[in-house]
């Protein structure tokens, strides 16, 4: 049977251009970039489960009253095997609104085919997923077998932006959903030979910076106390941060905790204006261990010399916090059956790594569930012209596959 499953999962190559191509038109972005949620793309996903006989689905979806439909859908999706002890893939809906345009070789919102590789908006992050999960269940249904294990699918909203309205209602809403002896799969990290098994993330603190001077005419800036001057030194004076606190951790790269300057919001609308009020934020990547107040009275410690300085005030707040998790036992198995699948499909070694960039099985390891985020990917997510490959997707759908039967 698993033979069998592979290999007609290894035929889908249409398929797999079908169901990007279909996925990425949805343009799912969430309220807070400009868009209307997941709805539409929910709508494609659940329809596609159907045709392929699953029947047991679930939504524990989140209201917002921010979108059309005034819901953020969440779906989940299971596949009965011999055993209820449950293989979970988790794929998000939502995608990154795609930037400048004219950095993109074409519309971000169709998919363009260029050999193995398909080009568009969120055909990695994170559709890559939802496409191999999908895979799975069709090759289940075509085949009309019964794995040992239970499949379990998840297709959460509101990643991108925090996932208040995704895994975390979920986890919430329904926390008997997942046990500790099931196997839980996030494709949403990883590396382009496939070999990376993340199983330790970097906390995410998110920092707002509020820098409030005086207001003054741009020919008469010494009657003034220009803001944007000042978060501008003061975005300097924060590079130093990455030498206060210059512990490093091997399993990550880079190994160390990163302090970045990120978005900058509009001040003035004219030219001829000194700002009196600039904001702006860092995306800070803390090290497990490392405290976050520690990290905070740093960062005031420094505002306040900016303040002195530069004859201004400085508000710090917290924008957004994901505090890091225990990591998952690299000999759990969870990581054993993925690293023996990945071996079978790949033919690579896999290796234990932690990340800096945050996915959602921060929220599952919190609550005690071991979770392994992997697959085959090359890395350009949130990039112009993101790429996904067609043979990963189909590799990785054999992977998942092959851990169905793990336990044959």
């Amino acid at each position: 049977m698993k033979t069998s499953c592979l290999q007609h999962i290894a035929s889908q190559r249409g398929r797999v251009i079908e169901i990007q191509t279909a996925l990425t038109a949805f343009r799912a972005l969430g309220p807070e970039n400009g868009g209307d949620g997941e709805h539409a793309k929910a709508a494609y996903i659940e329809e596609q489960l159907r045709a392929c006989g699953v029947t047991d689905i679930t939504h524990v979806d989140s209201p917002d009253a921010r979108v059309t439909s005034g819901l953020r859908p969440n779906i989940v999706a299971r596949i009965p095997g011999a055993s209820p002890r449950t293989l979970w893939i988790f794929g998000h809906m939502d995608v990154v609104p795609p930037g400048d345009a004219a950095s993109w070789h074409g519309d971000p919102w169709q998919v363009r085919v260029d050999g193995d590789s398909l080009v568009g908006r969120g055909v990695e992050d994170n559709q890559q997923a939802i496409v191999s999960a999908l895979l799975v269940a069709e090759a289940l249904h075509a085949l009309r077998i019964t794995p040992p294990l239970t499949l379990g699918m998840v297709f959460m909203a509101d990643e991108e932006c925090g996932n208040d309205h995704g895994l975390a209602h979920v986890l919430r809403t329904r926390p008997d959903l997942f046990h500790a002896d099931d196997l839980l799969v996030v494709p949403d990290s990883g590396s382009p030979d496939g070999s990376a098994i993340e199983v330790a993330e970097k906390a995410v603190l998110w920092l707002r910076i509020t820098v409030r001077g005086l207001q003054a005419h741009g020919s008469a800036p010494h009657k003034g106390r220009n803001a944007f001057l000042a978060a501008a030194d003061l975005a300097l004076e924060l590079e130093g941060l990455a030498h206060e606190f210059p512990a490093e951790d091997a399993l990550f790269s880079p190994p160390c905790s990163t302090f970045t300057p990120t978005r900058h919001d509009a001040n003035v609308p004219n030219v001829n204006t000194v700002p009196a009020e600039d904001v702006f934020y860092m995306d800070c990547r803390l090290l497990p261990g490392l405290d976050r107040e520690t990290v905070l009275a740093a960062v005031r410690r420094r505002c306040d010399a900016v303040a002195a300085r530069r004859g201004v005030s400085v508000l710090v707040e917290t924008h957004h916090w994901l505090p890091s998790t225990a990591p998952t036992p690299p000999d759990s198995p969870v990581v054993l059956a993925l690293a023996q699948a990945v071996r079978e499909v790949y033919a690579v070694e896999p290796r234990a790594v932690g990340v800096g960039g945050s996915t959602v099985a921060c929220l599952l390891r919190a609550r005690g569930l071991p979770a392994a985020v992997w697959s085959r990917v090359l890395d350009n997510c949130h990039a112009p012209d993101e790429t996904a490959l067609i043979s990963s997707a189909l590799g990785d759908a054999q992977v998942f596959a092959s851990m169905l039967f793990s336990h044959e």
